[in-house]
């Protein structure tokens, strides 16, 4: 029941996350490395990519697809890291430090558990806590 109410919670965050990508890119274009090519296309696709993943993730029908979804948002939330890093690097150096460490901090650290979360409620894996195995 928590994995399942967890997995949906994420998915309804990945789509809301997905739609303000694509629907007020300007934010994400400003945290977006230089050395990113293309940057607006990459911000379109990461919202694309968000709303698709969040889509497969919460779909009940197909365990399979479920678990691609999940790999997907995980890969996904690794790739974004160097956006999240570029914005703490780029707030912190500004004369009023940004939104500051009590932001910027918990989402680095955020991060790692939102890979863990999207393999864990997309049933990729059990760690840390194993299935329970019946005994006949």
């Amino acid at each position: 029941m928590i994995r399942t109410s967890l997995r949906w919670l994420l998915a309804v965050l990945y789509f809301v996350a997905g739609w303000a990508h694509l629907r007020f890119a300007e934010p994400f274009l400003t945290i977006t490395p230089g050395w990113v090519p293309a940057p607006e296309a990459v911000v379109w696709w990461t919202g694309v990519a968000e709303i698709v993943g969040a889509i497969g993730l919460a779909q009940p029908l197909n365990a399979r697809l479920r678990r691609a979804a999940a790999i997907g948002l995980a890969v996904y939330a690794v790739c974004v890291f160097p956006a999240n890093i570029n914005h703490f690097a780029m707030d912190m150096a500004r004369a009023d430090g940004g939104a500051g460490l009590a932001y910027h901090v918990p989402r680095m650290f955020a991060q790692p558990l939102i890979v863990w979360l999207a393999l864990w409620t997309g049933e990729v894996l059990d760690w840390p806590f194993p299935r329970r195995q019946h005994s006949d």
